[in-house]
């Protein structure tokens, strides 16, 4: 795919792999995307990464936790560079780190940057949906994801057959809390989105 010839293709991952990728890490982390759809409903595509979701303010411990063992790069606008010191600025268009081995080897880690400010998560096209990091996060098998229904708010704006399908999978298996927090954070940052409608009554 033009993808892969233009940066190189990517090794796959599953979510135990962060887990080891991770021991002994201080921070927050928690694993993203598709993933998250399919720690409630099970299997329902192929994944060409893994995402993995630290707080922005973290990637200085994330890269001295990597150092030596993973290079880090910066994914902006549609550039790609490496990050080469704990201390290097992180431009606020970024919100994505990939990681790999060495130039040699495949993208193995997609990170994902969330808005984290003394434990207060914020979604990142719409500030006024937040909430306390902890109850964005739930756990499954040990390892920690991003609560499903935040992951369809992530996945709203796009309205790819993916996301759809995503949506109509894991939206009529979440709590009428859940599909609650859905609707109201769709209304404030995505007003008369279809999902509205269609998913998150309750």
């Amino acid at each position: 795919m033009a993808w892969d010839q233009s940066y190189g293709p990517w090794a796959p991952r599953v979510p135990a792999d962060a887990a080891i990728l991770l021991d002994g890490y201080d921070g927050t982390w928690w694993n993203a995307g598709g993933r998250v759809i399919e720690a409630l409903t099970g299997p329902c595509r192929q994944h060409g990464d893994l995402d993995i979701g630290v707080p922005r303010t973290d990637v200085a411990g994330l890269w001295r936790h990597l150092a030596g063992r993973f290079d880090v790069w910066v994914v902006d606008q549609g550039s790609l560079r490496p990050v080469l010191r704990a201390d290097d600025d992180m431009p606020p268009s970024c919100v994505n780190l990939w990681l790999r081995r060495s130039g040699a080897d495949p993208w193995e880690f997609d990170v994902l940057l969330s808005e984290v400010t003394d434990g207060t998560w914020s979604y990142q096209r719409d500030p006024r949906v937040s909430a306390a990091l902890d109850d964005v996060l739930t756990e499954h098998g040990g390892v920690r994801y991003l609560r499903p229904e935040v992951q369809v708010l992530h996945e709203a704006p796009g309205l790819r057959p993916v996301d759809q399908a995503e949506a109509e999978a894991s939206v009529p298996l979440l709590s009428t809390a859940a599909r609650r927090r859905l609707r109201d954070a769709l209304g404030v940052a995505h007003p008369g989105h279809p999902w509205i409608g269609a998913f998150a009554r309750g």
